[in-house]
């Protein structure tokens, strides 16, 4: 009896003992079956990632208003953080107004330019018919001072004769004593003329001055100007938005806290340019050439594959990074390598997300999924 009970056990060990071998000979044939790919194919596994883009504020300030979480996704152009702004919209009040006031005194100053140009000819038009009309007075004046004083001349010898009167002499006198009276007003006139039109050509330098002055107006007006824009260019900064699309990875600055220029205060990540990060054994590296093709997988989304290009290839051996499971996989020589998506189809794959691909270095080499 004591010795079937015995037979028994050791029969049942060896049976245990085989049970196991087996089932450790199919999970391993299976483990092997899965590890291989057809020739020309290699798979790597890794996780999504994407290069960091740094938001800062180029204006020191305090913050009034974060409008973004850590792991949220925005969009480009979307407000994150809003500085206080209250000094900045009272520059650009106060630019404003400046700039507004010399464009009313260079509207001005091109109103009166304009008037002077119409009214200076015209005023030496004037001037020059002035002259010549005092210029004929004086010519005429002229003629007739000649005859009074030939009458003069006349009546004097007769009188001498006593073929005419004193009185007729002394009338002939006076007559050319006003005529050179006449002559000499005439002249006066003429001169006073020709005075007016020098008077009024030199107008035209004041054509010139208010020339100058409205270039200097227009200049000051220019400057204000920059300076409103330069004025509306910080209120804006100091709102600050995404330079592009992405997740949040890091938030380095809260409400309230007062930060310096070109301190960093977001971190993102672009949706549209995110690459697995996998590991190539050291064996299989000379097989992997920048630009080939790959298929990205998700466990989130297995039958939805990604194309992608091999894009970077490290030019220094590593040891697996920490992330892998296994200790005797951590001691293998590996080679990094980033395989950027063409695309990101809604924005499914997110930074940290695992992923596994298939690098194809064979064109003629069918794809197959990862195993």
């Amino acid at each position: 009896m004591g010795d079937l009970m015995f037979r028994g056990k050791r029969l049942g060990g060896v049976a245990l003992v085989v049970g196991v071998a087996v089932a450790a000979y199919l999970v391993a044939e299976r483990w092997a079956g899965n590890r291989e790919l057809p020739e020309g194919l290699i798979q790597v596994n890794g996780s999504i990632e994407g290069d960091p883009i740094t938001v800062s504020s180029k204006y020191a300030g305090r913050i009034r208003t974060v409008s973004v979480r850590e792991g949220e996704t925005v969009e480009a152009n979307q407000v994150l953080i809003q500085l206080d702004d209250s000094q900045a919209a009272a520059k650009v009040k106060q630019a404003r107004y400046a700039a507004q006031s010399l464009d009313a005194q260079v509207e001005a100053a091109r109103d009166q330019l304009a008037v002077l140009k119409l009214e200076i000819p015209l005023k030496i038009e004037a001037a020059e018919a002035q002259v010549a009309r005092a210029q004929a007075l004086w010519e005429r004046a002229i003629v007739l001072e000649q005859e009074a004083r030939e009458d003069a001349e006349r009546f004097q010898r007769l009188a001498d004769k006593d073929q005419a009167s004193l009185q007729q002499r002394d009338q002939a006198r006076a007559r050319w004593y006003v005529a050179r009276n006449d002559v000499a007003a005439a002249l006066s006139g003429l001169t006073q003329a020709k005075k007016e039109v020098a008077q009024a050509r030199l107008e035209w330098n004041r054509i010139k001055a208010e020339k100058e002055e409205l270039t200097s107006l227009e200049r000051q007006r220019d400057h204000a100007y920059a300076v409103l824009e330069e004025a509306e260019r910080t209120l804006e900064e100091l709102t600050i938005t995404a330079p592009a699309g992405g997740t949040v990875t890091t938030k380095m600055a809260e409400v309230g806290e007062m930060v310096a220029a070109g301190s960093p205060l977001l971190e993102l990540v672009d949706l549209d340019r995110l690459y697995l990060k996998a590991y190539v054994p050291e064996v299989l590296v000379g097989k992997v050439r920048l630009n080939l093709p790959a298929m990205v997988y998700t466990d989130a989304f297995p039958d939805q594959p990604v194309e992608a290009r091999v894009r970077h290839i490290a030019s220094k051996a590593e040891f697996t990074p920490k992330e892998v499971q296994t200790a005797d996989e951590r001691v293998k020589l590996v080679y990094a390598v980033k395989l950027h998506l063409n695309e990101n189809p809604d924005h499914r794959f997110t930074p940290g997300l695992p992923a596994d691909a298939i690098i194809r270095w064979k064109e003629d080499v069918a794809w197959v999924r990862p195993r």
